[in-house]
């Protein structure tokens, strides 16, 4: 399981879990992560309902500025 972590502000984005996905999924390529570690975070994601999509991708990301 990856620890990495991409810079993306998750609170103001479209609720939508498929946005969520494919924000945090272009930004991750973004910052050079590898299509494995992009299908792991993604497939997490999606073995849950909506609450542990946003708790995974929060495990994932930081907000600018920290």
């Amino acid at each position: 399981m990856t620890t990495k972590k991409i810079t993306l502000e998750l609170v103001g984005l479209d609720s939508n879990a498929f946005v969520l996905v494919g924000t945090f999924r272009r930004q991750a390529w973004i910052e050079g992560w590898t299509t494995d570690e992009i299908r792991e975070v993604t497939a997490q994601c999606m073995s849950g309902s909506y609450d542990h999509i946003l708790a995974t991708l929060a495990d994932h990301c930081v907000s600018p500025g920290d």
